[in-house]
């Protein structure tokens, strides 16, 4: 039986943000309602939990989280639309985030096009304002900005404008009760994104890459690639996927592996292929490196523990391994080593992150030619928060050279 697809936040937001505006607009409490994906370009039904005309011209609508068959911590999880009608003008592509701790933010400007997986609208609506509310994260880099992403800016934008009359204005409000505590449990903040979740993506459907149903469907899409190349790109998810074609790699190579790393590496062995390019983001590639090859948190972690090993390694003193084993992320044990580099001018994330892409290099290959008794050649880019390569193993620069 094929794993169940589901849907992404965004869509669940978005069919929220509907049906307020039905409410207000009609006065008809809707159980479900329509919406246009737009990727794919299709139309579904989504089904609504609650909606309430809190006054005139006010409404709130409650949807709930259903991402398929997927390891998912958003399953269940309620999302709020809040829409009032006639607000006022609108002067950005998203309003302000209404959170403690975001007085004095800067909004009057858009996000960097670098948070965006998509390109921002080239011309919104003037009529509607998308705000942030509780539980819907902040981008730090950005102003603290909401973490409403391009696709689901484009989601809400037409799906709702084609519902107001002429000279119509409203303003959106997302809310995720349950975000704040569940982004905990995420690795948002190593991408600068606090205090809760992301309405992020590029598509509203929500592949089930953790279900084991899927991992057919990815060795069917990697066989599929080994026919045409001999040399592949595997990216454990998104920011991977949309860095590597700004460098230069043909998108055609790029494989989707989420985290069965391990299996997709001794397919690709089996089907011949003779190089892999290992691309993406630091905090969760190194976990090869300690021969963790379903890369699932669910199921090991291990990252502190490979980190604090390689800085001993390499000589690090008893108390600069017990910050670094003490760090609650990767991302935080990277900026202690950068930290650490100026105090005493030493390169020291090179040198550590040199070692682990070297192991995480020999790991692979170690690991293929167990299951498939076939060499390939493996090469590992790491890459930090900000989306900036931190290492490329030589093994990669060779690669990359052959790719780009």
């Amino acid at each position: 039986m094929s794993p169940r697809s589901g849907y992404t936040l965004p869509v669940f937001a978005c069919a929220a943000a509907v049906a307020a505006l039905e409410q207000i607009e009609h006065g008809r409490s809707l159980a479900r309602v329509s919406i246009d994906l737009l990727e794919p370009p299709e139309i579904v039904e989504i089904e609504i939990e609650q909606v309430a005309e809190l006054k005139p011209g006010i409404a709130l609508a409650i949807t709930r989280s259903d991402p398929g068959d997927n390891l998912d911590i958003t399953r269940n999880t309620p999302i709020w639309a809040l829409v009032e009608l006639g607000v006022g003008s609108r002067e950005s592509g998203v309003g302000e985030k209404r959170a403690e701790g975001a007085e004095g933010a800067n909004t009057n400007h858009p996000l960097p096009i670098t948070h965006y997986p998509l390109p921002i609208p080239e011309s919104p609506p003037k009529n509607i304002i998308i705000k942030g509310g509780e539980g819907l994260g902040r981008i730090v880099d950005a102003g603290d900005r909401p973490a409403i992403y391009a696709y689901a800016q484009r989601l809400l934008y037409a799906n709702l404008e084609r519902s107001l009359a002429p000279g119509e204005t409203i303003e959106v409000t997302i809310i995720l009760p349950e975000g704040r505590k569940l982004a905990e449990r995420t690795s948002n903040a190593a991408f600068g994104v606090v205090d809760g979740l992301s309405l992020l993506g590029t598509t509203g459907i929500s592949q089930p890459l953790s279900a084991p149903g899927q991992l057919d469907i990815c060795r069917e899409q990697l066989q599929t690639k080994a026919r045409q190349f001999e040399s592949l790109v595997f990216c454990v998810g998104e920011n991977g996927l949309d860095l590597a074609p700004q460098l230069g790699i043909d998108r055609e190579r790029l494989v989707k592996t989420a985290n069965w790393l391990g299996s997709l590496l001794v397919e690709a062995g089996l089907q011949g292929v003779k190089e892999i390019l290992l691309f993406g983001y630091h905090g969760k590639l190194l976990k090869l490196a300690g021969g963790i090859f379903h890369t699932h948190h669910h199921l090991a972690d291990g990252r502190r523990e490979i980190l604090t090993a390689h800085c001993a390694n390499l000589g690090l003193p008893t108390n600069v391994l017990q910050v670094i084993f003490a760090c609650s992320t990767a991302e935080a044990a990277l900026k202690y080593l950068r930290e650490l580099g100026v105090r005493e001018n030493s390169d020291w994330v090179s040198r550590v992150y040199d070692t682990i892409a070297l192991e995480i290099d020999r790991r692979s290959q170690e690991y293929i030619y167990n299951y498939s008794d076939r060499q390939v050649s493996i090469g590992t880019v790491l890459f930090d928060r900000d989306r900036q390569i931190l290492v490329k193993s030589e093994t990669a620069t060779t690669i990359l050279d052959h790719l780009c």
